[in-house]
């Protein structure tokens, strides 16, 4: 039977959702909290199987909402892919599971665009709080937090050469990157515990889905409307089945649905730009006509090598013949190929060493990751990601009808500022000099587009024909102190009341790095915000 109303509700069960819900539910044990997530409350077997990521996010299925874009001009009118789980976890489900900050001035960044009391100093403590390092606790990391870190159980042969290779070429080693500095190459550290995918969901609701009495986990339970008692946010209609039903709140609403999933709920309310509101027949609560603005994603180019050496997957016979052994493996303790993310490693360099900071990221797969794995090459190989940290186009979230069952229209306009195009260009023929370093060239190989020696033309033409996103959105419910952001410095929607936002979308600008960890770290900031705390010095939660 339907809950008739709660405290608390959170719409959305990815790292946002399930850091706040958890928070709220731990400190308010007299308050009811109820968890709203679209997808099911117990996710699959193969969620748990770190490589798993190679056949979840190449399909639409119970845990990926597959969602494609707008055609986009830059990219020959391709229409991008943009996977975002499904299912409490959100797309901790499905993601590389890497452990990323970001860099220090990115929230300094924030800060200084109006986000009061969310610069480098002011989110550390969240960070720090939220992480359980298997390297142990110091002045940077945590130690006994709900977020397992974990370094990779068995590292792959071939991560190692690419390490040495971007040694080879001139990159310095970096052990921790979320260290004193970001720039270098290395092994990622990943959310993991022993050998498996440690989600979310499994960090702040217990793996049972249960850990607080008063925290009601509802799967499969789709938000469609928020309710206003004028402009007050006073309860969601949700679908259930073919039923709708309305769960009063009695204080507060925080939507944690993403940087797609959060707009389009808002729009749909009749909360977003009057004018779009207006032609889809939506009645309009508060006209905030930045909702579904400023949308930035981190555009990715992917060298992609076909490559018979050992350690590297594909479809391929040796692949094939190697899986029984692994799952075995996998199962009785956690260990061989199967605890592999494929992301196993990367790098943050810069393009020009006149800058003062890494402006792109690397990411080396252990395959030949083509158009997101959805088109399959025979045999195995390897990949090197290149991604622009701090991409300056702008994109957008609109509705394509008042029915949140209907995916919404993304549009990332990839490329529509042009420097975005030539960071990457600069950023793939760094990849290339790695490539043909000794280390990495003693792999062997081809490249299946272009030559691994192309010049800036080609490399363009690559990009444009290629490129997509490496699943990093942000900014489409802007936190600011102006009158036009969404939300302000507390999370609180701007032009209505008893409503927040505590996922992605309410950066101001994108991150350097990927998004798991900082929106985890915005679930925990938005417990406290809500809460009355102003730091994070509290009691940390059990692993």
């Amino acid at each position: 039977m339907m809950i008739a109303g709660a405290d608390y509700i959170v719409v959305g069960a990815g790292p946002g959702g399930c850091a706040v819900a958890s928070r709220l539910a731990a400190a308010r044990p007299d308050r009811i909290v109820v968890l709203l997530e679209t997808g099911p409350s117990k996710p699959s077997v193969l969620t748990k199987v770190p490589l798993g990521i190679a056949g979840m996010v190449a399909f639409r299925g119970r845990h990926n909402y597959a969602y494609l874009t707008e055609p986009q001009p830059q990219l020959g009118g391709r229409r991008g892919y943009q996977p975002r789980g499904r299912g409490v976890g959100g797309s901790s489900l499905i993601n590389a599971m890497i452990y990323v900050r970001g860099q220090p001035e990115d929230y300094d960044e924030w800060d200084a665009l109006g986000a009061s009391g969310w610069s480098w100093k002011e989110v550390l403590p969240y960070f720090r709080r939220a992480e359980s390092n298997a390297r142990g606790a110091d002045a940077r990391h945590g130690g006994d937090g709900p977020l397992r870190v974990e370094d990779l159980r068995e590292p792959n042969p071939a991560t190692q050469a690419f390490i040495e290779a971007a040694k080879q070429a001139g990159f310095r080693y970096n052990s921790d990157f979320n260290g004193p500095d970001q720039q270098g190459v290395g092994a990622y550290q990943v959310f993991q515990r022993e050998g498996r995918r440690f989600s979310a969901a499994d960090a702040y609701l217990g793996e049972d889905r249960s850990r607080y009495r008063n925290l009601i986990v509802l799967g499969d339970t789709k938000a469609v409307r928020i309710c206003f008692d004028g402009r007050r946010a006073s309860g969601v209609v949700v679908r259930k089945g073919n039923e709708d039903h309305v769960i009063e709140a009695r204080e507060e609403i925080v939507l944690a649905a993403g940087a797609f999933g959060t707009p389009q709920l808002l729009m749909a309310s009749g909360v977003g730009p009057a004018f779009h509101l207006r032609d889809l027949g939506i009645p309009v609560i508060a006209d905030r006509r930045e909702v579904g603005a400023n949308l930035q994603d981190h555009i990715d180019y992917t060298i992609n090598v076909r490559s018979g050496a050992a350690g590297l997957f594909g479809l391929s016979a040796a692949t094939a013949a190697a899986m029984p052994a692994a799952i075995s493996r996998w199962r009785r303790g956690g260990r061989g190929m199967l605890t592999s993310n494929v992301a196993e490693a990367g790098g943050f360099l810069k393009t020009d060493p006149l800058l003062g900071r890494p402006d792109v990221q690397l990411h080396f797969c252990l395959g030949i990751v083509d158009d997101h794995n959805r088109k399959l090459h025979i045999g195995r190989g390897y990949s090197i990601h290149v991604c622009a940290l701090r991409p300056h186009s702008r994109g957008t979230v609109r509705l394509t009808s008042p029915d949140m069952r209907d995916a919404p229209a993304i549009d990332p306009a990839f490329l529509s500022d042009p420097r975005d195009l030539d960071t990457l260009v600069k950023g793939v023929k760094i990849a290339q000099r790695i490539m043909v370093a000794p280390a990495l060239a003693a792999l062997g190989g081809k490249p299946v587009y272009g030559s691994g020696r192309d010049d800036d033309a080609t490399l363009r033409t690559l990009i444009r024909d290629h490129a997509d996103t490496i699943y990093h959105p942000v900014g489409t419910c802007r936190m600011g102190s102006d009158e036009n952001a969404v939300v302000d410095a507390q999370l609180r929607v701007q032009g209505v009341t008893g409503l927040r936002i505590a996922d992605a979308s309410i950066m101001p600008r994108l991150i350097s790095g990927n998004t798991q960890a900082p929106t985890a770290m915005i679930g925990e900031r938005a417990s406290d915000l809500i809460l009355g705390r102003n730091s994070a010095a509290i009691s940390p939660m059990a692993a």
